[in-house]
């Protein structure tokens, strides 16, 4: 999970309850702009990056324009599967 939105109460196994908060814009351009940081390293001249990082980064440079709320881009992002 990228941005957590939920918070889950359990009795050992048994989901007793759930809630989601709200993600602002901020959270979702703070996390985005380190994972972009952070995966740079793969697009330097000396590599060969795979298509799944190429898409990766377009998803996340697009994720502003992409939805119209926090809460809908955070739950995209979570559900994206970011390669190995």
């Amino acid at each position: 999970m990228i941005i957590a939105r939920s918070e889950q109460v359990y009795a050992g196994k048994e989901l007793l309850s759930e809630t989601f908060r709200d993600i602002t814009w901020d959270e979702v351009k703070i996390i985005r702009q380190e994972h972009l940081e952070l995966s740079d390293w793969r697009f330097m001249s000396n590599q060969t990056p795979i298509q799944e990082w190429i898409d990766y980064r377009q998803f996340l440079r697009d994720l502003p324009q992409n939805f119209t709320e926090a809460n809908e881009a955070a739950d995209a992002w979570n559900e994206y599967e970011i390669p190995e």
